[in-house]
């Protein structure tokens, strides 16, 4: 965190300094596990479900915290200040979003290199696929640009974002926020904390379906990330997805789109993928930066413009991991990274994410596995289902080992009897079935192949383990899959010999 005093930060989350001198200076780390804590931390004891983080107010203070942040007061071993809050929560946002304001101020009249205005850059990130590996993407084209800050993983709730965007410094160049949500409302707020220059929606689907109450309120979830995005902002829409292009009509900011169509700004075609990657070319509008903001090329007259033009060759599976990438590049592209540049920092990535499309090699010997099984939505199981049938070679035998799609809600059986067809219709060879809540999917593809053993169902990870080992044969294609409840990623790097 930047450094404050801790009567600026007592202003800044609303809170009464009750332990420690106003005029002490704080710059460490904000955590909210104590297992995070040390020397000059913050940290925040925050009221879970399942636990009370004031219990661990000791323990954080044993580890070094200069501040803890809490709802009550509490002994407080040590020197560490104390700063009491209404809402620890509320006190986290307000927190970020001070911290994100004073940096974007400081950088105001910033330059680089060259001597173009260099301020702090906020994009948002919000759909209901595609985030991390979206927000990866992006830190990998700007990195090379300037200080970029980006969470780890999937730190993209309530706690994740802000946690995230308190690591930023006076030097950060760009700050990315993955922003996920279980509700409405819930990306409203994580975008009044960081106040995106660009707000990017992916997509709209039915993961998390169930704790929305359907597709028609996942888009209204989805939307906030627009809908208070002032004229000076952007909002990079999917216009392949007409729940997404929809959005153009409930914002203020410049609309700019991506996707296959004719309507797409930044325009991708020509999309490939094999056991080597995937492929595509992207076509953009010319832009030039004026001051700190892009415009449209020369609209002044004279011959026009000539579009921008770049393939694109990503070793990342599967042909939805297009889409991302183009909306990484767009991004970078109106804030001025060349095309190029950007095309080439992607094909650097080995992978999108730890357990995203990974592809493993380790195992028994000629066999590939695909380890995809951090998050499944349809959309994604479809997507993965899709990209396996694609990268098979002649000869091969491609299996689909695949659990269940969590918080699908009552769309659950509907959706996952879906994706058994789409086995049977896609030619899998195998279909493994693991755990309960997955059992339509192998129930569907017995009734629509009729098949006599290639589908079967095993209730248990473990068990699941036991019977791959003895199935699996040189030349087989494994696409390991599931929602990271299911347990499934560990069955996939067991059988691709990831040791734990």
């Amino acid at each position: 965190m930047i450094a404050l005093s801790l009567a600026e930060i007592a202003a800044a989350v609303d809170g009464e300094l009750v332990r420690g001198a106003a005029e002490t200076v704080v710059d460490g780390s904000v955590e909210t596990d104590s297992r995070l804590v040390g020397p000059g931390s913050v940290f925040f004891a925050l009221l879970g479900e399942e636990t009370d983080g004031h219990r661990f107010v000791p323990a954080a203070a044993e580890s070094g915290a200069a501040l803890v942040i809490t709802e009550h007061e509490t002994d407080t071993p040590g020197d560490t200040a104390q700063i009491v809050v209404a809402d620890g929560y509320a006190a986290l946002a307000a927190l970020a979003h001070e911290v994100v304001a004073r940096v974007r101020a400081s950088s105001a009249e910033r330059t680089a290199a060259d001597g173009s205005p260099a301020p702090l850059r906020v994009v948002g990130i919000t759909g209901s696929n595609g985030k991390t590996s979206t927000k990866n993407m992006l830190r990998t084209i700007l990195s090379a640009h300037g200080e970029t800050v980006a969470p780890e993983g999937s730190f993209n709730n309530h706690v994740g974002a802000p946690i995230s965007m308190l690591r930023i410094t006076h030097d950060t160049r760009y700050l990315v926020v993955e922003m996920g949500a279980s509700g409405v409302g819930h990306i409203a707020k994580l975008v009044r904390i960081a106040e995106p220059d660009t707000g990017v929606v992916l997509k709209v689907g039915l993961a998390h379906a169930g704790e929305f109450g359907g597709i028609e309120a996942t888009q209204r979830a989805k939307s906030e990330m627009v809908t208070d995005l002032p004229a000076t902002a952007t909002a990079l829409l999917n216009v392949d997805d007409d729940r997404v292009a929809a959005m153009r009509d409930l914002t203020a900011a410049e609309v700019v789109g991506f996707g296959t169509s004719d309507q797409a700004d930044y325009r991708l075609s020509g999309v490939s993928t094999d056991r080597d990657g995937t492929r595509f070319t992207l076509t953009a509008p010319p832009v030039r930066t004026v001051g700190d903001q892009p415009t449209d090329s020369d609209r002044s007259g004279g011959s026009a413009p000539v579009p921008e033009t770049v393939d694109v060759r990503l070793a990342i599976l599967g042909e939805h991991h297009a889409m991302n990438a183009t909306a990484a590049l767009a991004v970078g592209h109106r804030w001025g990274v060349p095309l190029a540049d950007g095309a080439a920092a992607l094909a650097s990535m080995t992978r999108a994410e730890r357990w995203r499309m990974e592809l493993l090699q380790g195992g028994p010997e000629g066999v590939t596995v695909i380890n995809d099984a951090y998050n499944a939505s349809p959309d994604s199981m479809s997507a993965a289902l899709r990209t396996l049938a694609q990268i098979v070679r002649p000869g091969e035998r491609t299996i689909a080992v695949l659990g269940e799609m969590a918080e699908l809600g009552e769309f659950s059986v509907e959706e996952h009897d879906r994706i058994g067809r789409l086995v049977v219709r896609l030619g899998v060879g195998q279909l493994v079935v693991v755990g309960r809540g997955a059992m339509p999917i192998h129930q569907a593809a017995t009734l629509e192949g009729s098949w006599d053993g290639e589908s079967v169902f095993i209730e248990d990870v473990d068990d699941a383990v036991h019977a791959l080992q003895e199935m699996v044969r040189p030349g087989d294609v494994v696409l390991v899959k599931s929602s990271k409840s299911a347990g499934l990623r560990f069955l996939g790097d067991r059988l691709g010999g990831v040791s734990a």
